[in-house]
Order: C-alpha cells, then structure tokens, then sequence
C-alpha cells in the first residue's frame, strides 16, 4: 500500500478505465445489434468460462459460496445484474461520454449511501467535495444549459446511468465488509466467479422480462461476436485484475484518481469511432468532479 507509483503499477492503474471507456463506446456502437440486458447477460456468461479454469474449485459443496447465498446474491445483483445491465440501457439514449461523466459522481453516492445505510461519518471536506462532483454531474445533465436542467429535460439514459452509479455504491460498500471465507476473498478469480454464477440468474431473469416485455432481437454475425469477446475479456475480468493489482501496490486513493480517466478515455474513443466530439460543458463537468474528488480526499 506504501509503495511509490511505478510505471508498471501506473500501467495496471490505467488499463481499467481504458477497457470502461471501451465498454461504454462499444456498447453505443453494438443498439441496433443486441437488446442491452441481453448483451449483460451474454457478457457474463462469455466471462463465466474464462473464469471457470481458474477458479471452478469455488463451485464444490464445501468451498464456503453456497453457505453464504445471501451475501453474493446481494452482490451479483448490484454488480452483475444491475449495474452493467443499466450502463447498457442508458447507451440506447445517451453518448458515452456522458455516461462516464455521469458515473465519475459515484463519491458523491458512496458518501449519501455509507451515511444512510452504513453509519459512516462524513468530514466536512468529503461533504464540499461532493457537492463539487455533483454539481458536475449536473452540467452533463443540463448539456451546459441550466434552463435545460430547470426545465427536467432529461433524456432516459442520463436517469439509467445514475441509478446505475448508486447500485454500484452501495456494491462497493457491501465489499468493504469481508463476510466471505478468506479461501474465497483473497482469491480473484474466485471471488469473481461465485459473483457471477448468482449474478447469471440475475441477469438472465432480466433479459427474459425484456424479451417477454419488448420488441428484442439480436443480430448474430462477427460484429457481435467480437463484442462478446471484447465485453467479456476486457472490461469484465482484466479490468478487474488490473485493478486488484493496482490497488494492492498503490492504495485505493492513488488508484480512485485513475478511475476519472474514464470520461477522458470515453471522449476520445468517441471521437474516434462515433464521431461524438467533446463539448466546453464536458471540460466543465471534469473539472468540477476531478475537483471534488481531490478535496474530498484532502485530511
């Protein structure tokens, strides 16, 4: 946790927002492909056999997961389940970079949701530091026009993104508290793959109330197909082995600023292969959220 940032740690601390920025701007690109709970659904279940050779142990009788059902069927339905599913869904409305921006306000939901729900305490700089975040968030939302926010002209996806925000909030909280055997916590691969066999039965009764309750389809073909393996390889298991591993050599503050290279890795892969170019209210919006980050952190 001590140890000076090198560059092979600053590596490992940037590929995870490099691979979500990806996963926002391939899951634009694939709305006409696959319905969005669906291509959550996939996504996982692609996952589930990358994991399985690393950590099928977990799934035995006596390994500790099926004893503690409750726990990571909690888990799997913020983190698998919703989480994702709703990223995709906001996707159908709105930009990615938009939505990076948008989810870059989750300190704001850990400090109202560790407040309401954990008892944490709140220090006064971690409250100014909130309001600045938020305050961001509402200049993606307003598009940079106030008279848009004071008018609730809000498209369905910005709704989706933050609702998505605080299920992974309350996620990250439920993590900090290690009710799980120690085999399976410190364990990666492990940890990941009993979320995802509880969260496969989250998602897929979700994707099947979207077929039964809409219109939905999906276009199979290599474009498809790439996208499963992208959605699966990348943002799901190397981001989240990437991250570990940052965490472990950086601490979780070091590795927190990294995580606002989201929005800037959104607006160039945007540019890149949407042709959505960055506008003055999203330099604003980062400014206010890196902002608040930094003196919510600050002693």
């Amino acid at each position: 946790m001590s140890q000076k940032l090198s560059p092979v740690t600053a590596l490992l601390l940037t590929v995870p927002p490099l691979m979500w920025a990806g996963n926002a701007v391939v899951g634009r690109l694939v709305t006409d492909l696959v319905p969005p709970i669906t291509l959550n659904f996939l996504r996982w279940f692609v996952a589930l056999f990358i994991l399985l050779p690393l950590a099928w142990k977990v799934l035995r009788p006596g390994s500790g997961l099926w004893s503690h059902w409750r726990r990571f069927g909690l888990l799997s339905l913020l983190g698998v389940g919703c989480y994702n599913a709703l990223q995709y869904l906001a996707l159908q409305t709105s930009t990615p970079l938009n939505v990076t921006l948008v989810a870059a306000s989750g300190p704001f939901w850990m400090l109202v949701i560790g407040a309401l729900f954990f008892k944490a305490p709140v220090r006064r700089m971690q409250l100014v530091g909130a309001m600045l975040s938020i305050s961001g968030v509402l200049v993606v939302l307003s598009r940079g026009q106030w008279a848009e926010l004071l008018a609730v002209r809000l498209v369905a996806g910005d709704m989706y993104v933050l609702l998505a925000t605080a299920c992974w909030s309350f996620y990250s909280w439920l993590l900090s508290r290690r009710d799980e055997p120690d085999a399976i916590r410190n364990d990666w691969a492990a940890f990941l793959l009993g979320q995802v066999v509880f969260g496969l039965g989250w998602s897929g009764l979700f994707a099947g109330l979207e077929w039964t309750f809409t219109d939905a389809h999906i276009v199979w073909g290599w474009p498809l197909i790439a996208t499963l393996a992208f959605v699966a390889v990348g943002p799901a298991v190397l981001a989240y082995r990437c991250w570990g591993l940052g965490i472990q050599q950086a601490g979780p503050a070091v590795a927190g600023f990294f995580a606002n290279l989201t929005p800037l890795f959104a607006a160039v892969l945007s540019a890149a292969f949407l042709g959505e170019l960055p506008h003055l209210y999203h330099v604003a919006a980062f400014s206010l959220i890196v902002g608040g980050i930094v003196v919510s952190a600050r002693q």
